[in-house]
């Protein structure tokens, strides 16, 4: 299925690690987001079809947050260039507007457009 992006992602120099939170392990890395989607890179492939409850770990306090609590649904996954990795990508659910200014400030904090 082919999908078209409406927004652009921006890659992040410090890939931020997200936990699936019902389990507390370590789902993989972020490597780029916008309000709607982002790709983790991970060790496993990541089933595709599944809503995960996620954590995502700030490096550094922002707006007086360090942890960012979110739903997101598996879409689709591949091998990433390095072959023992895997990269797949997620559309955000339901995100609520305190959550967007957070994921904004992100990327103004940690990105650049690619």
């Amino acid at each position: 299925m082919h999908e078209k992006r409406i927004l652009h992602r921006n890659n992040l120099f410090y890939y931020l690690k997200v936990f699936e939170m019902n389990t507390n392990t370590l789902l993989g890395h972020l490597v780029d987001i916008t309000s709607e989607g982002m790709m983790l890179i991970s060790e496993q492939p990541i089933p595709t079809g599944v809503v995960y409850d996620l954590r995502l770990e700030f490096p550094k306090n922002i707006f007086g947050v360090e942890i960012l609590d979110f739903s997101a649904h598996s879409l689709w996954t591949k091998p990433d260039t390095n072959p023992e990795l895997h990269d797949t990508g997620f559309q955000l659910i339901d995100v609520p507007f305190e959550h967007i200014l957070l994921i904004k400030r992100l990327v103004s904090e940690f990105g650049f457009i690619s």
